[in-house]
């Protein structure tokens, strides 16, 4: 049976961690795990009252725009709203897919004590995102399709049983290599998972009916039986047009049995939630995520919720390692680029405050804060403007300096990014149909006129961001012609960082700008559309 991991033998189940080049955790890897996964166990530990722990499982292909991926942010503010535990997510593309890249999305999404796993090698990669501790993870073959594999991990949740997950993408093709792909998932199962261990497989099924055979054969290991979640109205389907069941959350009996209502705010469901915005009411309840988020370009699934109360070891989280402070982020090898803004994370215990500061020569230490709350765990902190390889962050008790810490290894502030030093516009000028050719410089809160007058034009605008932070474009349109944006920064002019592209007018979203820098507005006909339009740019951080 072709495996791309290999499990530890069960004497050595509980400290080893299987790590990839991209699966990026806040406990470490290597040798000497053990200690670093018990800390990570103390950490991550969210605990209900009366011995119960409530684990919020998620299954989602959630991207949109259109290279597969999550930049454009829909999907993100799902998961921020939605608040999951455990996630089994598809096409799992962000920004350029380095670790960093990786840990940042992770970070924003769900939070810095969370940890990934995400397989290696793949067009559309799946993944598992989980706030307990990753204790082993890998892949297993899938042999009808060659751009992803079968993710999972064994994941150390409240109690004495682990839950294993399965992140799945099947294929589109047909029924019969659907249940082929099944087959050979419950065999990889049946091998591998203790039969005693909670398990829940969860993804893009791609079927089309609940009547098809794959659903058979994994009822060899989950179950499959209704009730099925469903949205604010009743839908238990998930494809965009809500016709189809595409998308699922399987569980082993034993874990079925522990299945409660997924409630929300004043909102509950018996059994589990499909996550439409376009009809999810009211939408604050999940805020960030907004009504439109569902429809985006080309986000053509919906994300499946299910609530478990499993039994807990006791009523009271463990506690945190005595008498100290963590580092967990920065801890060596990060790039930054100065002016951006990133998490400094840490954990403590003992501590009531903590104290922040950096250095970029080794030496000379700066404060960020003399004083913050320590159960807080997180800053957002602007990156100072000074290129250097050597910088670290302390954190220390804000009582007691002798309660300390500091990034494990030296991480790198890079220079200032170049900014578009013309004067602004308020009229584009042809042919500014490239980032090379853009017009330029659209300045904050200045309207800027345009026109596209052929069915082939493509308008290319650009603007400097100062400081990282919230950008809002706005496109209105002078007839009923359906035109788009898209923003890409100047370090990657292949993958937007923000697009609205739906039939609105106007045309108008915010995005975050994670570094100062030349970003550039792509103004598009939608099937050829043409007309006139008005192009808004603003922002604290965009240059007047």
């Amino acid at each position: 049976m072709p495996l791309r991991s290999s499990l530890p033998t069960p004497a050595r189940a509980g400290s080893w961690l299987l790590c990839s080049l991209l699966s990026v955790s806040l406990a470490a890897c290597g040798q000497g795990s053990a200690p670093q996964a018990k800390e990570a166990r103390e950490l991550s530990s969210q605990r209900d009252v009366l011995g119960e722990a409530r684990i919020r499982l998620m299954a989602a292909n959630i991207t949109s725009g259109n290279d597969q991926s999550y930049d454009p942010g829909h999907g993100k503010r799902i998961f921020q709203g939605t608040k999951p535990d455990v996630v089994m997510i598809q096409e799992f593309n962000y920004g350029d897919n380095s670790a960093a890249a990786i840990r940042s999305f992770v970070d924003d999404a769900f939070g810095s004590n969370f940890q990934v796993y995400r397989e290696t090698g793949a067009q559309i990669p799946n993944g598992v995102i989980s706030r307990y501790p990753i204790i082993a993870s890998g892949e297993w073959t899938d042999t009808q399709v060659g751009n992803r594999d079968f993710a999972w991990a064994r994941i150390d949740i409240p109690g004495p049983k682990d839950l294993w997950v399965v992140s799945v993408h099947l294929l589109t093709r047909d029924s019969t290599t659907r249940n082929t792909e099944a087959t050979n998932l419950v065999k990889y199962i049946q091998a591998n998972v203790p039969a005693g261990d909670f398990l829940a497989i969860g993804g893009d099924f791609n079927s089309d009916n609940r009547s098809e055979p794959l659903f058979g054969t994994f009822s060899a290991v989950v179950s499959a039986e209704s009730p099925y979640p469903a949205d604010k109205n009743g839908n238990v389907n998930t494809n965009a047009s809500r016709g189809k069941p595409y998308d699922h959350v399987l569980v082993s009996d034993n874990l079925r049995a522990y299945q409660t209502a997924t409630v929300i705010g004043a909102s509950s469901f018996s059994a589990g939630l499909v996550v439409d915005t376009r009809v999810y009411s009211p939408i604050e309840e999940i805020a960030p995520a907004q009504s439109g988020d569902s429809g985006a370009s080309n986000m053509q699934h919906m994300a499946i919720i299910k609530d478990f109360l499993v039994p807990a070891d006791d009523t009271t989280p463990p506690p945190a390692p005595t008498g100290r402070v963590r580092v967990v982020l920065p801890n060596g090898g990060e790039s930054w680029s100065a002016g951006s803004t990133h998490s400094i994370a840490w954990t403590a215990s003992e501590s009531t405050h903590v104290k922040l500061e950096y250095t970029t020569d080794g030496s000379t230490w700066n404060v960020i804060s003399e004083s913050i709350p320590a159960a807080e765990g997180g800053y957002s902190w602007q990156v100072p403007a000074s290129a250097t390889t050597k910088a670290r962050v302390r954190v220390s008790d804000a009582a007691e300096a002798a309660v300390v810490d500091t990034s494990d290894a030296d991480f790198s502030i890079t220079s200032a990014a170049p900014q578009d030093s013309r004067a602004t516009i308020t009229q584009e000028a042809e042919g500014n149909n490239s980032a090379a050719t853009a017009s330029g410089r659209v300045g904050a809160d200045k309207n800027v006129s345009g026109a596209l007058s052929t069915n082939s034009d493509v308008d290319w605008f650009a603007f400097n961001v100062t400081t990282a932070g919230s950008v809002k474009v706005k496109l209105s349109m002078s007839g009923a012609q359906d035109l788009d944006w898209y923003v890409y920064s100047a370090s990657d002019l292949l993958f937007s960082a923000a697009s609205s592209a739906t039939m609105s007018n106007p045309e108008v979203d915010t995005f975050s700008a994670n570094a100062p820098g030349i970003y550039y507005v792509k103004v598009v006909g939608y099937a050829g559309a043409t007309g006139a339009y008005t192009l808004t740019v603003s922002g604290a951080g965009v240059q007047p």
